[in-house]
């Protein structure tokens, strides 16, 4: 005679019911943590941005014309040339790839001013505008790290 033996094929609804309170608790304690970084990781990817137009095209165009673009002038003259006169040099295919004006992380372009030689790329960050505070603050890349 064969012994009958009673086997469980699924879960209670208490034991459902107790993994999702689990879950529900450790993703409470996580989100906190991992909210904003998002936006940090823009801030940072901003400044990457920043540097490699400044070591990159921007260095380039200053080693085939002797100066950087005016403030003028702007990113603009790494697209195309702003004056065949003046920029004799200048690159036949310009300075950044397929001729695309880099954006920063919100799709903006970026401003450059060249006080005397000194160069300085900004972002004016998540809300858009100049100025602001926290993760809305322009992004300077003076300030980079």
């Amino acid at each position: 005679m064969q012994k009958q033996t009673n086997f469980r094929n699924a879960f209670s609804l208490i034991e459902l019911m107790i993994v999702i309170v689990i879950l529900g608790l450790l993703a409470a304690m996580v989100m906190p943590s991992l909210t904003g970084k998002g936006e940090e990781a823009k801030r940072n990817l901003v400044c990457v941005q920043m540097k490699s137009i400044y070591n990159g095209a921007l260095d380039m165009f200053k080693i085939n014309n002797s100066v950087y673009p005016s403030t003028e002038e702007g990113l603009e003259a790494l697209v195309k040339n702003p004056d065949e006169e003046k920029y004799q040099n200048y690159s036949m295919s310009g300075y950044f790839k397929d001729s695309k004006m880099p954006k920063d992380s919100w799709g903006n372009n970026f401003i450059y001013i060249n006080d005397e030689g000194t160069i300085e790329l900004i972002s004016f960050g998540a809300d858009r505008k100049e100025g602001g505070k926290d993760e809305a603050a322009d992004i300077k890349m003076s300030e980079c790290k």
